[in-house]
């Protein structure tokens, strides 16, 4: 008797809104079109290197579409080719791919199906270029990974970013303060640049144009001598004064991207505050923006992402991400994504239309009649 095809899905990374999303869609798909066997790889590669795994069914897989999080677990440190073999005062890295390259032989899995970010993807090509059949999906709020418009996620944290903002007028206007809102993002400012338009920033800093402290400065005094005794920042968390660095919250030396980003925003505040003499107040996100339900534009995305998967994998186009070029789902070679973080061009026309409507970037002074 011929062998029914088996898969595996792995999420690795942070969460994001719309991982279980996915799941649901290459799982029913799988086995409603294909009658695949899927398996779910657990918390990620650490589960591909240890062989935890669980098998899908469609009902496993019913009811998750709005959930939050991944009911397969993540990890955001586990790297089979750099792995940590010891904990002690000096962290010992070992190369495991090879137990989990065993583990998959063992598991008779044709496609190993890997949602996540740049990190997660950049494994995902190394597995393919060790032999492994794999397909990435783009996952994470930051909306950096090469080769795709847009990654699910992205819309439900600038969602949550922007309605947040969006409270925090009535009380910096109140008593008429500079409110300072940090965001996600790492060195992109995707989730700043959009969630600050959308909710009528006033100043908007990303890592991707460094600011002149004495710009920012003259931008909260010029909105006071206009009446306007409040002012709203939204600064990413990798942004950075002309000629400085990002500031560096802590060091994870066991995570393949050890800097945690985080902090510019009291820094930002304590500066202001000093300089201008206005009563500043910051108000950190954190990862209340990868957290809840996803919007509903995040589980149609994450539903086109999955069936599409689900399709490359019939056609093997194994070596691949399912990418967003407009509105049409395109192939993307891993290697691709492995080149590096998609950051903002200068070009970008949400940056020209947020100039013409008066945002500052800290970058140069803007007249105002």
């Amino acid at each position: 008797m011929r062998r029914k095809k088996r898969i595996a899905i792995l999420s690795g990374g942070g969460d994001c809104p719309g991982i279980n999303a996915v799941i649901r869609a290459v799982t029913k798909k799988a086995i409603i079109d294909y009658d695949m066997e899927v398996i779910g790889i657990q918390d990620g590669y650490e589960g591909l290197i240890h062989n935890h795994y669980r098998d899908l069914t469609f009902d496993d897989v019913s009811g998750i579409l709005t959930v939050g999080g991944t009911i397969l677990g993540t990890s955001n440190t586990a790297n089979p080719y750099h792995y940590v073999a010891g904990r002690g005062k000096r962290l010992n890295f070992t190369d495991v791919s090879g137990r989990a390259l065993d583990n998959i032989d063992r598991l008779n899995i044709d496609c190993l199906v890997c949602i996540g970010g740049d990190g997660t993807l950049t494994i995902a090509n190394l597995l393919h270029r060790d032999g492994v059949p794999a397909i990435g999906v783009p996952k994470t709020i930051d909306n950096d990974i090469q080769g795709t418009d847009i990654t699910f996620g992205f819309d439900s944290a600038v969602s949550i970013a922007a309605e947040s903002i969006d409270r925090l007028h009535t009380t910096a206007q109140s008593h008429h303060r500079a409110m300072i809102v940090e965001v996600m993002g790492r060195n992109a400012g995707w989730i700043a640049l959009y969630a600050g338009v959308a909710s009528g920033g006033d100043i908007i800093l990303i890592p991707e144009i460094p600011y002149d402290i004495e710009k920012v400065i003259n931008r909260v005094k010029e909105r006071g001598k206009r009446h306007k005794r409040f002012t709203i920042i939204v600064v990413a968390e990798g942004a950075k004064p002309r000629g400085g660095k990002a500031v560096v919250q802590r060091v994870v030396k066991s995570s393949p991207e050890p800097l945690r980003l985080g902090g510019i925003g009291f820094a930002l505040g304590a500066e202001i505050e000093k300089l201008s003499g206005i009563e500043t107040r910051t108000v950190v996100l954190g990862h209340l923006q990868r957290s809840g339900v996803p919007t509903p534009f995040d589980r149609v995305l994450a539903t086109r992402l999955g069936s599409r998967a689900v399709d490359m994998i019939i056609n093997k186009r194994f070596g691949y991400m399912v990418g967003v070029a407009g509105n049409s789902l395109i192939d993307v070679p891993l290697k691709v994504v492995a080149e590096g973080q998609r950051n903002i061009p200068a070009s970008d026309p949400l940056i020209a239309a947020a100039r013409s409507v008066g945002t500052c970037f800290g970058d140069h002074e803007m007249h105002i009649p």
